[in-house]
């Protein structure tokens, strides 16, 4: 179809475009203007804002800690039940929505991609599959390393250039975009019975600290010219003080590329009369000077949800506070940890209502929206279908501070939130929800903007009362072209195709995958063939291949 939307605010901050403007849209593309007579559609969308669909950087999709957390949420299968084609179906609606919801509850918002960040490569053949069942949205993974065997063996040996290789294997063999590392060395050092450990303190049995481990695997995604750095959920997940191992943590890497996520549960400090206290400002100040560093903030927004992560130290300290009273934590193939625990973040609760706070407050101080990409981290600090409400929260501060007083006074002692004036406008929210999670991830080419040869995602929203009901709905919703929402209703057919994979084109020849099979056959008793995935198990809906490039 060739289609031409008219006279809307074109709000795309990777072209420079923040106006009225047309778009011209054929075969699945954004192309240059072509005159109205040829076109089949021309769509009046004058007075709405017009945006490329949004990316979620970070959102937990598929795999084994989703299934668990299903499971651990029967209430919320019941209490969410959602109708398709005629028939009332249960999908952990609130939470964790099943797959398949999923996929419709981002289009109902104008999203047309997300990225599961935590996949384990043992289980990357299940997580693919999972995903493969969510409608509409393109999707890739991140693959975990730095606490399985292989890596650390190579990393303890020294062997730099294994190392390397073993990274781009690993992504290679299980259909992975980038690299994630969950607490480097804190889980390996979990299943030998330490409850925590530092950056410079030496893990059982390899002697590796959590710098070490840390720097080599940087050192190997830059060498390898990865577009997106290591995607690093630090130490000490959770804690007072964590603020301090962050800003140890970015001094560190020295320059070094990386990607913090989940920021806001890694910056609390120890001041104040209650031990607990933000530590946002500091960080954000370190990062703001750190061109290296990017970040999501893994927003805590208030209400039921349920936490789920590799990061087994910190589930097991969090299973105490589970609501309902019930938890899951367990260690997956000797490779890495998954702990799943239900939780419910309460206004008047006082570390909750910081949390809170202390994530507006990174979004509101780090001043590069360009590194920056809005998340809840979804399920852990609320499901991903607040973000309405949190893009209200950071476009309009008489909202945000009537939500403030409603929180215990105490917050607006032990941060700075109040007297924060900035407020965000649509071409930085267009930026961290769409530009920027498109450029971090290597794939600006075609996605994340409206400028000619652009993949034809885009999102019409109608301007409302408030922020929140503006970005609640699209009124339509293209993907490749294709409308998947007209006039705030999801299209049957469309609705129901699955988006494509994002992966890296990376070499399949290997030498370090002869070693990889030895290993495999010695240690864990597994043949290689069993852990690498062909193509066709993940690629159901098409695969994208991206060239290598450091971002």
């Amino acid at each position: 179809m060739r289609l031409i939307l008219r006279g809307g605010h074109v709000v795309d901050p990777m072209n420079g475009v923040d106006g009225p403007a047309d778009l011209f849209v054929a075969d699945g593309r954004i192309v240059p203007p072509f005159p109205e007579a040829e076109a089949d559609r021309v769509l009046d969308v004058a007075g709405c804002i017009v945006m490329a669909g949004g990316i979620d950087l970070h959102s937990h999709l598929g795999g084994g800690k989703m299934l668990l957390a299903r499971e651990l949420m029967a209430e919320d299968h019941h209490r969410h039940r959602y109708r398709a084609e005629g028939a009332l179906r249960a999908g952990s609606g609130h939470a964790v929505p099943c797959a398949f919801h999923t996929g419709w509850m981002y289009a109902r918002m104008g999203y047309t991609a997300a990225f599961e960040p935590a996949m384990l490569p043992a289980n990357a053949r299940g997580a693919h599959l999972e995903m493969a069942d969510i409608p509409v949205i393109d999707r890739g993974a991140y693959a975990l390393l730095g606490n399985d065997d292989f890596t650390l063996g190579l990393l303890a040996a020294g062997e730099r250039e294994a190392v390397r290789d073993a990274v781009a294997w690993t992504l290679r063999a299980t259909g992975a975009i980038a690299v994630k590392v969950v607490n480097p060395g804190g889980i390996e050092a979990f299943k030998w019975g330490l409850r925590k450990i530092d950056l410079d303190e030496p893990g059982p049995h390899y002697g590796l600290t959590p710098r070490q481990i840390l720097l080599g695997l940087t050192e190997a995604v830059d060498a390898l010219k990865l577009p997106h750095p290591v995607h690093l959920h630090g130490l000490h997940l959770g804690l007072p003080g964590s603020a301090q191992t962050t800003l140890a943590t970015i001094r560190a890497l020295d320059g070094r590329r990386v990607h913090l996520t989940h920021l806001q549960f890694h910056s609390y400090g120890r001041g104040g009369p209650f031990g607990f206290t933000s530590g946002a400002a500091e960080i954000a100040e370190l990062v703001n000077a750190s061109p290296n560093v990017s970040v999501d903030v893994g927003q805590v927004m208030f209400g039921p949800t349920v936490t789920a992560s590799g990061d087994t130290m910190s589930q097991a300290r969090n299973a105490a506070h589970a609501h309902p009273k019930r938890a899951c934590v367990m260690d997956i193939e000797c490779e890495a940890g998954c702990g799943v625990v239900p939780f419910r973040y309460r206004h008047r609760n006082l570390v909750n209502a910081l949390q809170w706070a202390v994530g507006l407050e990174l979004f509101l101080l780090v001043e590069d929206p360009w590194r920056l990409a809005l998340s809840t981290d979804h399920p852990n600090g609320a499901p991903f279908h607040v973000y309405p409400e949190l893009i209200r929260l950071l476009m309009d501060r008489d909202h945000r501070n009537a939500v403030l007083e409603t929180l215990p006074a105490a917050v607006r002692e032990v941060t700075h939130l109040a007297d924060i004036r900035r407020e965000y406008t649509l071409s930085e929210i267009a930026t961290i929800t769409r530009a920027a999670p498109a450029r971090l991830l290597g794939i600006d080419a075609e996605y994340g903007h409206l400028g000619p040869g652009a993949v034809a995602d885009v999102a019409v929203y109608e301007r409302k009362g408030d922020w929140a009901a503006t970005f609640a709905a699209p009124r339509h919703l293209l993907r490749r072209g294709r409308f998947v929402v007209e006039n705030g209703e999801l299209l049957g057919e469309a609705a129901l195709e699955p988006g494509v994979v994002h992966v890296l084109d990376l070499p399949d020849d290997l030498p370090v995958r002869r070693r990889a099979a030895r290993f495999f056959d010695e240690v864990r008793g597994l043949s290689l063939a069993s852990f690498e995935l062909a193509e066709e198990e993940y690629a159901a809906g098409g695969l994208e291949r991206h060239p290598l490039r450091a971002g």
